[in-house]
């Protein structure tokens, strides 16, 4: 997500007012730290956290097939990586507050290193249970990631130019979730056998198994060789910030007492309905194409139809920023979600190219919604931004439940047109809220 979903505020936001690192800026100077090189770095984890994480649509219906999934149970992919917001957001954020952001940033890519190894075993043993705990590694290890960047693209040069710095890593982001499903579809979604693991019973199948997810392996070997190239990087510059950062100590609870405020509260639930959404609609989407009502694509072009719908959000996130330099923040989070549930609605109604294009259009629909629901939660939280920050983060644990909510509904009715009234209701709230919060706070 979403996702991957960054929580950084929107380009047109003033990060005056909802900057969740204020002493950090300060011990760095109001100049900030001049440092392009790192910055370099910084997009690079933007690009490979994004990439990641919409990776899980191409291994969804690969590991569907092999293991004989119902939706639910491949639903399951999403529920572990997600998790990972919840189990390891709070721990991640003291880790990097007690060992900085360098080493934090290598400590998560070399978390994700060890995920991406550890489908060495599930493959050679084909059991799903292991891939599930390599994904939750992985994840892991994204979330220390994403914990650092965020506030640290922030800190990397002045105030004035923070909000430019943003838009472009949100960019490299998306760049990432649209340039690895395409890869990733090429590499792991290309069949190897004339046979189906429904066909197979016994040795046979775990042979198959092994075999078909060989790919899976090869894919995940690159990235983590891949890996291995920036953590060392990023392990080189470990001390480069050294005095210039300044982390408040925080209780393990801090910012839950923020949910009872109404703009707040609601904005938390709809980055949870959101990251959601977003997610369940990219991971079933390549069965979506595959239905004979729909596009009646194999696998491998379904799969490379991925791009289009997180590409959607990379063009979006640019027209948007333009859009929210002269629109009501709110109101144009409202036109966005209506428009997110028309499309729905129009795909669900209609067969063929119209059907298919349309769910894909979501993806430009999705483009402001994170960032723009993040600064309308944020406003007037003052010294307490850094708490509501963190809270949003855990949010994200949307991405886990909704998707496995989703494929639990298409299997109760064998539709999955159906199943996407779920994150269409999603987008719903989404709308409310946005009207809801469409003036600014105290007006």
């Amino acid at each position: 997500m979403a996702l991957a979903p960054t929580s950084a505020p929107d380009a047109a936001t003033d990060l005056s007012s909802t900057d969740p690192y204020p002493n950090a800026r300060k011990a760095a100077g109001e100049a900030g730290v001049d440092a392009p090189d790192l910055q370099l770095f910084v997009f690079a984890l933007f690009f490979i956290f994004g990439g990641i994480t919409s990776l899980n649509d191409v291994i969804i219906p690969k590991l569907k097939e092999l293991f004989t999934l119902n939706y639910t149970q491949a639903m399951l992919i999403q529920f572990c990586f997600f998790t990972a917001y919840l189990v390891i957001g709070v721990p991640g954020a003291k880790l990097v507050k007690r060992i900085g952001y360098m080493r934090g940033a290598a400590a998560g890519l070399v978390i994700m290193l060890l995920g991406c190894l550890l489908f060495i075993p599930a493959s050679r043993t084909a059991t799903y249970a292991l891939f599930l705990f390599a994904l939750f590694v992985l994840a892991s290890g994204v979330v220390i990631v994403q914990v650092v960047a965020n506030p640290l693209i922030s800190l990397l040069g002045p105030p004035r130019t923070a909000h430019s710095r943003l838009t472009f890593a949100q960019a490299f982001n998306s760049l990432g979730t649209t340039v690895f499903p395409i890869v990733g579809s090429i590499l792991i979604l290309g069949s190897l056998a004339d046979v189906t693991a429904a066909e197979l019973t016994g040795p046979a199948l775990d042979a198959y198994r092994t075999a078909e997810s060989q790919a899976i392996v090869n894919g995940y070997l690159g990235l983590a060789a891949a890996l291995a190239v920036v953590a060392i990087a990023v392990w080189l510059f470990r001390d480069r910030l050294r005095g210039k950062e300044h982390h408040e100590p925080s209780s393990g609870l801090a910012g839950f007492d923020l949910l009872g405020r109404g703009r707040f509260g609601l904005g938390a639930l709809c980055i949870f309905l959101y990251v959601g959404a977003e997610v369940s609609i990219g991971s079933l989407i390549v069965n979506y194409l595959q239905q004979p009502g729909v596009l009646a694509l194999d696998e491998q072009s379904a799969g490379k139809l991925i791009g289009l719908y997180w590409g959607g959000a990379m063009v979006g996130r640019f027209i948007g920023s333009a859009v929210l330099r002269v629109a009501s923040p709110g109101k144009v989070l409202a036109f966005v979600a209506a428009g997110a549930v028309a499309l729905i609605l129009l795909s669900v109604g209609t067969t063929g190219t119209v059907s298919g294009y349309s769910l894909l259009a979501v993806g430009l629909m999705n483009s402001i919604m994170f960032p723009t629901i993040f600064s309308l939660a944020s406003e007037g939280l003052g010294s307490r931004a850094a708490d509501g920050s963190g809270i949003i983060n855990v949010a994200i644990f949307g991405g886990a439940v909704v998707p496995l909510a989703t494929g639990a509904l298409a299997d109760a009715t064998g539709s999955l047109g159906t199943a996407m009234l779920l994150p269409a209701l999603c987008y719903l709230v989404i709308l409310a809220y946005g009207v809801y919060a469409r003036r600014p706070l105290g007006r």
